[in-house]
């Protein structure tokens, strides 16, 4: 009896030893799907905090130009969505390095050496994009920028003062957009379209009430 009663523990302590590696491996495998769960989690939420701060900065950036905007629309008749719209697309939300180093917002160029600086841009010629340098006006403020953009609009350029006067004569923002395209103010044939979905996708249209 008192063998058998050996026999039987032995039997059992192996039995728990042979469990052991199986424990070991359903414990490493739950770390890992901790982890990875949390590690997604983190990620997750990384980029909704990314997502959230690009919008703030955004909005931000809309209520930077907008009140310069109004103004402008009211002095010279240039409609605030399409000032504002313009402002985005031309200055990648004042990132570029034309916005952010030289408060130009609209890509307006110039040719007195000592208010412009020489950039590389590109444009679109001949059915294609290719890369040039042009020489770009430089403010010391983004108001300077805006208030450039809406005299360039209302004047023209010096070799054809009445070239922007479809884009003043609009009554509303897509009419407008359309005339910048045809007036030659982009070489971007998908101009028009960006500046209506960004009028569009922010609302910019309620700048411009009372304006025309």
């Amino acid at each position: 009896m008192p063998q058998k009663r050996k026999t039987s523990t032995r039997r059992r302590r192996r039995r728990k030893n042979q469990n052991q590696p199986i424990y070991i491996i359903i414990a490493v495998v739950a770390v890992l799907l901790v982890g990875l769960f949390s590690f997604q989690q983190y990620q997750k939420q990384k980029q909704e905090d990314a997502t959230e701060q690009v919008k703030e900065e955004k909005n931000e950036f809309i209520k930077k130009v907008a009140p310069e905007a109004v103004a402008l629309g009211h002095e010279y008749g240039v409609l605030p969505s399409i000032t504002i719209g313009q402002a985005i697309l031309e200055s990648d939300w004042g990132n570029s390095t034309l916005a952010s180093k030289y408060n130009n917002y609209f890509g307006i160029k110039g040719t007195d050496p000592n208010n412009t600086v020489v950039l590389e841009t590109k444009e679109y010629t001949n059915g294609q994009w290719q890369t040039i340098n042009g020489r770009f006006r430089s403010y010391s403020d983004f108001r300077e920028s805006m208030k450039d953009h809406a005299k360039l609009l209302v004047n023209g350029t010096s070799w054809n003062s009445s070239q922007y006067q479809q884009v003043i004569g609009s009554q509303d923002y897509i009419e407008a957009a359309v005339a910048l395209q045809t007036d030659g103010y982009a070489t971007d044939p998908g101009y028009t379209t960006k500046i209506i979905r960004l009028i569009q996708k922010y609302d910019l249209k309620k700048y411009d009430e009372g304006i025309k």
